[in-house]
């Protein structure tokens, strides 16, 4: 018997091997061998198998060494081609992913924050009636395998979590594994704390994300090896692994487009756990303050499970105040950011030893400089965006692209009309101007910062010990802030810009810019009775008169209703095509080209929009154009597609189903 194999890592053009006779192997397509390469040996895919020696093989062929060791997952090789064939990758990219980031040693987050290991008696779960009803009835539903998705949408401070590790307790006790997947690697890392912390120490508990240490790594594929139960958290990554004894998937913050992935081919980790779910037979749990509409949709359309959670676990919802910064009666002094409702609240925190929490959705100190005598701007030379000015360590300015890295001093004169650094303006507010004029304000105040700059460094920890602690009084940040995180001494949020991202170019803008303000000021009031959020806008916008959360769900009504005339997600299905080349002229051949052979291919299904540049559209010196494609059922645009030659086209086309 002969087999034909791809390497896993190095060469990568398939090669012919020999299965030895003292070897009975059988079903090998898709399984994972070690081959010898030279004097090393080496894992590889079987991608064919054939009972004779193929034709044409003239030179002496070496024979395997033996099956890998992989996880006895059943199905597993069948998830992955069915997940290789939606996203236009070959199954070895699945492959070639687990086995080179279980190599990885990756730069852990370090978390010393109190305690590492579990109790070796877990404390009791006490959950309040609202909680135990709808625990019971997931509960019920899992017992009778009525195993369709289950959307848990509880307000902010309901207790979700308490649900989640009651099921999951329930799941492990069963000799099962639980994935639990959330949608940023620093909330990843602070669950993975919390429950090693709350959960007995019978329950193993290992984090699989881009900052787990390669020794929890090889500890987990061991666990997988021996079919051991264990709770895996992670964003991406779990989902991907092959588990033969997984019983529960739990999905939290599910609205969160953090479970998209950037890079192509464009994962999305939530997606996937619900195939997998299904294809597994198994019961899914999605949970959120501001479920997706696309979720809240599928409640009717494919008869999910709904359970909600209407009140707080302890405290109170806040109260609202909305305030305009074009008002002069609102403005305090020459700080246009910081009008003079939220001065007066966070001085009345300050006062009373409480905490505040700064939102705004922007990095950095200003979006862009600009010379007020010729209106230059600088712009990135890679990337077809302004420059961000940051403030360094020393204190000294100097201006950032947040696609490529690219780094440049503020000169003394501009490059437009010759003027002196005098005539530059500071345009936009970012994280580090707010702390900046927060500081100005309130020089006693301890104020610290969390954005991309900072969560991604290992003192992020450290902030959030010190910030539930107590040691700092205001913490000013991005939208890193809105997921999660429990707060339990802070009474007040004040939202700098909340119409800050409500003009992108996107369908869902207004959707996902309520959900951050929902989300945000759901971490006032958690523990308390008097909580207060002062959210601060250039411009009314209808998404305000829903800043309540318990109107949220007539929010998504409306929207829903929107869509539907629309035809965008969900109701319609959306495909983004990307081309990508460093020649323009190419570049815009290639587009329209391809546009037309979809409009030739077309039937009454598709509608078919672009070529466009998108609203970034050089990055590194690529350019990139967008074609969109709506329809009702990704097959036929897939039947569409195999009349296309797309290795015919000079630039790089990439594919994801969005939505």
């Amino acid at each position: 018997m002969y087999i034909l194999v791809k390497l896993l890592k190095g060469y990568q053009k398939p090669l012919y091997y020999k299965i030895p006779q003292n070897l009975n192997l059988e079903h090998l397509q898709g399984k994972i061998v070690n081959v010898p390469i030279k004097n090393y040996n080496v894992p590889a895919l079987v991608l064919k198998t054939y009972e004779k020696k193929p034709p044409k093989l003239n030179f002496k062929i070496r024979e395997i060494n033996n099956l890998q060791r992989f996880p006895d997952d059943p199905k597993f090789h069948e998830f992955v081609k069915k997940i290789s064939k939606f996203y236009l990758v070959k199954p070895l990219y699945f492959y070639q992913r687990i086995k080179n980031f279980l190599e990885q040693n990756n730069k852990a987050i370090k978390t010393k924050l109190k305690s590492h290991s579990n109790s070796i008696e877990s404390k009791e779960i006490i959950l309040t009636k609202e909680q135990d009803n709808v625990f019971q009835n997931i509960k019920k539903n899992i017992l009778t395998k009525n195993n369709a998705p289950a959307l848990l949408h509880g307000v902010t401070g309901s207790g979700k979590t308490e649900i989640y590790k009651k099921i999951l307790i329930e799941t492990i006790k069963k000799n099962k594994s639980v994935i639990l997947l959330l949608p940023e690697v620093s909330l990843a890392v602070q669950f993975e704390h919390l429950l090693k912390k709350q959960l007995a120490e019978s329950i193993k508990i290992i984090g699989f994300h881009s900052a787990s240490k390669i020794s929890d790594k090889r500890e987990l594929w061991k666990n997988l090896l021996e079919n051991k139960s264990m709770l895996i958290i992670g964003v991406h990554l779990p989902i991907l692994l092959p588990i033969p004894n997984l019983g529960l998937i739990i999905v939290d913050e599910e609205h969160e487009a953090g479970f998209q992935e950037k890079k192509y081919p464009k994962i999305n980790s939530k997606e996937l756990a619900l195939w997998r779910a299904q294809f597994y037979d198994i019961p899914i749990i999605l949970g959120s303050a501001t479920p997706s509409s696309s979720s809240l949709y599928n409640l009717k359309k494919k008869n999910w499970h709904f359970y909600q959670l209407k009140k707080r676990f302890s405290g109170e919802f806040p109260t609202i105040e909305l305030v305009f910064l074009k008002e002069e009666k609102n403005r305090y002094k020459k700080q246009f950011w910081i009008s003079k409702q939220l001065k007066k609240e966070i001085e009345d925190r300050l006062e009373k030893k409480e905490q505040c929490l700064i939102y705004i959705n922007r990095r950095g100190y200003s979006f862009f400089v600009q010379c007020k005598n010729c209106g230059f701007i600088f712009e990135c030379p890679n990337c077809s965006v302004s420059l961000t000015m940051h403030k360094n360590v020393t204190g000294g300015e100097e201006l950032l692209c947040h696609y490529c890295d690219y780094k440049k001093t503020i000169p003394n004169i501009c490059p437009g009309c010759k003027q002196k650094e005098e005539s530059f303006l500071r345009k936009g507010i970012g994280t580090q101007q707010a702390v900046k004029i927060l500081q100005e304000v309130f020089p006693n105040s301890k104020i610290a910062r969390a954005d991309l700059d900072t969560t991604n460094k290992k003192g992020w920890t450290k902030t959030l010990q010190d910030f539930e602690d107590g040691n700092i009084d205001i913490l000013v940040g991005t939208q890193v802030i809105t997921k999660g995180y429990h707060f339990p001494k802070v009474t007040l949020v004040g939202i700098l810009w909340a119409d800050l991202n409500l003009h992108f170019p996107i369908f869902n803008a207004a959707e996902t810019t309520l959900q951050k303000l929902i989300q945000v000021a759901g971490r006032a009031g958690r523990q308390t009775q008097n909580s207060k959020v002062i959210v601060q806008a250039i411009q009314n916008h209808e998404i305000f008169s829903y800043l309540n959360e318990e109107n949220y769900p007539k929010f998504i009504e409306e929207e829903l209703e929107f869509r539907k005339l629309a035809g965008f997600p969900p109701y319609k299905r959306l495909i983004q095509i990307e081309l990508k080349n460093t020649d323009v002229p190419t570049l815009e051949k290639d587009a329209k080209k391809l546009t037309d052979l979809l409009q030739k291919n077309n039937n009454s299904d598709l509608v078919i929009l672009g070529p466009a540049k998108p609203a970034v559209y050089k990055i590194q010196k690529t350019e990139c154009r967008n074609i969109f494609v709506k329809t009702s059922n990704f097959k036929h645009f897939y039947e569409i597609l195999k009349k296309i030659d797309l290795n015919s086209f000079n630039s790089s086309v990439f594919i994801t189903p969005t939505q």
